[in-house]
């Protein structure tokens, strides 16, 4: 009996994705564990596992297809010397953001029926052609379909009635006044997409309020070559990082205030504390997780972090590796950078700028001296964490660091 392989939910928060490629091809053996595909989703591109065996009679999804809802068919599973159906047993509901063959060569289905935007009537069209329409500013009801039932499809919209000249999408694109030659387009991932739609969220409805110090390093770095001196050869390395991990947590509970995240019916008070660290990738950021953070000894927080740092670079993390946590951290100091303002992951309160510390001049009573100087910037939620109780805790920090040993003992 033929079944639907469905686009995947991959993570609890996940509604679309991309099919970013198959591993499988028609008429190809399938068996249950089998990895079939990779799916590109907001945070990781994923290996899709069959839960089935049998044959891979058709893909109705074609490599690079974008937005793909949950709980869509993307192929169609039958046994061995079974007919293959022409569609799913499903209704589909291919995205509009897939431009893909079967968008355009499927029959009618009543998926395909959408309402016109200025009539009680309903229209037979295409996903693609129901896009291309939208772009071009050419009214559905004005096209006839030349598909079955009278379906319109890219080929009605690219000879539809003549309309005024317009590039796609011209309206959401920003006036270029250089030379289109000159001119290099990159179609936004998912990642990028997604981040830009959390950070404009973020930015919009969280009030974010900051508050900046500046510790002393001297203490903290000499202790790091101690360690590392001690250290087994190529057994582990601290980076400042690491230490600085260490610190936030012991912060956070000697003022847990700061470790919550708010909502509209009440804030959240975590015991655990689970640190989410920045890590940059080539398509964007992702925040593995330290969890119980302030639990954990140096080493073992050096040698996670860089497990998932580079697990995060190749796009291998599971969900429950990145999503969650409980504060944040973005460190910038290996770049340079003097003092910077990070903008908070919802649904946390706080994240934490690190930046590179530098020798400055401090003043030590009527003295001065040189030291190691950084500063740190807090960014918090106003709804859940107050001005006082922000500066608090980046006291707390500053204590930490510049009395390091409280990192091991």
């Amino acid at each position: 009996m033929a079944t639907d392989i469905l686009m995947p939910a991959l993570s609890p928060t996940m509604t679309e994705g991309k099919l970013a490629r198959w591993l499988k091809a028609e008429g190809d053996t399938v068996a249950a564990g089998d990895v079939i595909a990779e799916i590109e989703t907001d945070k990781a591109t994923m290996e899709v596992e069959a839960v089935d065996e049998g044959i891979l009679g058709r893909i109705l999804i074609q490599e690079g297809a974008e937005g793909i809802p949950v709980n869509t068919p993307i192929a169609i599973l039958v046994e061995d010397g079974e007919s293959v159906p022409d569609t799913s047993s499903t209704q589909m509901a291919v995205s509009p953001k897939a431009e893909t063959a079967s968008a355009e060569t499927m029959p009618a289905a009543p998926v395909s029926k959408a309402p016109a935007e200025d009539k009680g009537e309903r229209i037979f069209v295409s996903p693609l052609a129901k896009r291309m329409a939208r772009e071009r500013g050419i009214a559905l009801d004005a096209l006839t379909g030349s598909g079955p039932n009278g379906r319109i499809l890219k080929r009605d919209v690219e000879k539809g009635p003549s309309a005024p000249k317009m590039a796609p999408k011209a309206a959401a694109t920003p006036l270029i006044t250089a030379s289109e030659e000159t001119v290099r387009r990159v179609p936004n991932s998912t990642m990028r997409k997604v981040i830009a739609r959390r950070l404009t969220e973020s930015k919009t409805q969280v009030p974010h309020f900051y508050v900046s110090v500046d510790i002393e390093l001297d203490a903290l770095l000499a202790l790091r070559s101690k360690l590392n001196a001690t250290a087994q050869e190529n057994s582990f390395k601290i980076s400042v990082n690491d230490m600085m991990i260490k610190a936030v947590a012991l912060a956070l509970k000697k003022v847990p205030g700061v470790n919550v995240q708010f909502t509209e019916a009440e804030t959240l008070h975590f015991e655990n504390v689970d640190i989410s660290m920045a890590v940059s990738i080539p398509d964007g950021l992702i925040t593995p997780i330290i969890r119980d953070a302030d639990r954990k000894s140096l080493r073992d927080i050096s040698v996670e972090a860089k497990d998932l740092a580079k697990r995060a670079r190749a796009g291998k993390l599971k969900p429950e590796e990145f999503q969650g946590g409980t504060f944040s951290i973005s460190n910038m100091g290996m770049f340079g950078v003097r003092e910077f303002a990070a903008i908070i992951n919802p649904p946390q309160a706080g994240i934490l700028a690190i930046a590179s510390g530098e020798k400055r001049a401090v003043v030590r009573g009527s003295d001065i001296a040189i030291a190691t100087v950084m500063t740190a910037t807090l960014s918090v939620d106003h709804r859940a964490v107050d001005g006082a109780l922000g500066a608090e805790w980046l006291n707390a920090l500053r204590d930490i660091v510049q009395n390091p040993y409280f990192l091991v003992v």
